[in-house]
């Protein structure tokens, strides 16, 4: 209890970490169109997807103790279906379904974290919804239910991008779930292109859980063995990896009850453990994950916005030296117009031999003309040519030495660019720099020491813990440096 109290006070200093220091530079530079807390500032999240005959909801179901989504052998929801706690029914009330709320509400609603989710259009709103259920289960979660992936459907035929949407509670999900079924062991095309694309570029890979699920309909031991290599096969080649990530094997208790057929011998499953506790563990751990994931989004949002930041300090340093540079060529030019103006004058008729004075007034007229035309016309066709070479060579505005930074810049890079074509570096350096310097201090100590913090907690015995959780716990800010570190102890 101490220790999950602990966290969420953590929680809570993170997200004023970042809605106070990222947010504002985010908004400022368009790198976001909302807060970035807005994505992380609900309740730890869990993503579950699969073919539309992997059980999903069947597993669902069994976490929250009563039939909440319904379930069957062919697709029976095509919708999101967000599923959280509603602690306003007494103990002791059966578990059900306690309110409804399509996904205009969901949207719209300042208290849950889709905002962003509006981009994909009516046609995904009107499928997806929000579910309270007074399932203990989820008190300190949410579960997001997902349409089943196939073969035939294209994204076009959905009406929306589905793999867009995805990849967008993917990134905000603390924990994700891929189940497949005996039936189809990783042969969806959906499932392809989101175990190949799609959850790599939006999460990390230690928070995807593989699920072999209904493995009960294996007809022998044979075939369990059959199917478990065909899975093990199909994530290699899907994945990439050399190593065969964890399969958990899960199937309903009550499933193996139901008549099978003649052929059908469950006496093989006495020899496996059914993980689908393990799994519910594994959900329930969720908010702890938390923390680290709030960690990892400070990190990278901060990494990347450090590198907008670097992006747009470099160009308008180039910016400044072109037009010290141009300003100082065109001087130069006019003064040597002026200079040779004032000998012509002085040496060719009618102006040779009158007073000095003449000629000198004809150079520096010559030459402030020339000045002149630089600033009515040159200066602007110049800069234009300049911009353009920048814009050719977007990639050479900061070292790319790195793969953390070569990734980085990819997230960026079409930012930097719009940055460059549409501001010609009007904008203060001076602003961006200190911009700059807070958001990397937010990176290169914020999360680091909450990490450190945590790492503490997991370290302390029991009874060390009560001492420690109920220490001051603030993210406070430094006088001199003005960034924020952790003080979880009292004085």
């Amino acid at each position: 209890m101490y220790r999950d109290n602990y966290i969420k006070a953590l929680r809570t200093e993170m997200l004023e970490m970042v809605a106070q220091k990222l947010t504002p530079v985010a908004m400022r530079h368009g790198y976001s169109d909302v807060p970035l807390e807005t994505n992380i500032k609900w309740r730890p999240q869990v993503l579950v997807l699969g073919g539309y005959s992997s059980g999903k909801s069947t597993l669902i179901n069994d976490f929250l103790g009563a039939k909440i989504q319904a379930t069957g052998q062919a697709p029976t929801d095509d919708s999101f279906t967000v599923i959280t706690y509603d602690d306003n029914l007494p103990e002791g009330t059966p578990i059900q379904t306690t309110e409804t709320r399509d996904g205009k509400f969901l949207l719209n609603d300042s208290e849950y974290p889709f905002e962003t989710l509006k981009k994909h259009g009516q046609r995904f709103a009107a499928h997806f919804r929000l579910k309270k259920v007074n399932s203990p289960f989820l008190k300190n979660l949410a579960i997001i239910d997902t349409p089943g992936m196939l073969d035939s459907i294209t994204e076009r035929d959905r009406g929306y991008n589905y793999q867009e949407v995805i990849g967008d509670l993917a990134q905000i999900a603390d924990l994700v779930l891929v189940l497949f079924d005996p039936h189809k062991a990783g042969t969806v095309r959906e499932i392809h292109t989101s175990l190949r694309e799609t959850l790599p570029s939006r999460t990390f890979e230690d928070r995807v859980l593989f699920v072999l699920n209904r493995i009960d309909e294996c007809a022998s031991m044979i075939d369990l063995l059959r199917v478990y290599g065909t899975l093990c096969w199909n994530l290699s080649q899907i994945t990439g990896r050399k190593d065969i990530p964890m399969i958990h094997l899960t199937y309903s208790p009550q499933d193996i009850s139901a008549p099978k057929a003649d052929s059908h011998d469950l006496s093989y499953l006495r020899y496996l453990e059914n993980q689908r506790e393990e799994l519910k563990k594994a959900v329930l751990h969720a908010p702890r994950y938390r923390l680290d994931n709030l960690a990892a989004f400070v990190e990278t949002h901060g990494q990347r916005l450090a590198h907008l930041l670097e992006g747009i300090i470099s160009f308008r340093e180039r910016v400044r030296a072109f037009r010290a540079k141009s300003l100082v060529l065109a001087a130069l030019a006019g003064i040597g117009l002026g200079i040779a103006a004032f000998f012509l004058s002085m040496a060719f008729p009618p102006l040779a031999g009158i007073h000095i004075y003449v000629p000198a007034a004809i150079g520096v007229g010559v030459a402030s003309m020339a000045m002149l035309i630089y600033g009515a016309t040159m200066r602007r066709f110049l800069f234009n040519r300049f911009q353009e070479n920048m814009l050719n060579s977007i990639d050479t505005l900061t070292p790319l030495n790195t793969q953390i930074r070569r990734d980085n810049w990819q997230s960026i890079r079409d930012l930097i660019h719009n940055h460059v074509r549409d501001t010609q570096g009007k904008y203060s350096l001076r602003e961006v720099k200190r911009e700059y310097g807070s958001v990397w201090k937010v990176y290169e100590r914020g999360a680091k020491e909450i990490r450190e913090a945590l790492k503490e907690l997991e370290g302390l015995p029991d009874d060390e813990e009560i001492e420690f959780s109920q220490g001051k716990l603030k993210l406070v800010a430094d006088d001199k440096l003005g960034n924020p570190k952790i003080a979880p102890k009292t004085a």
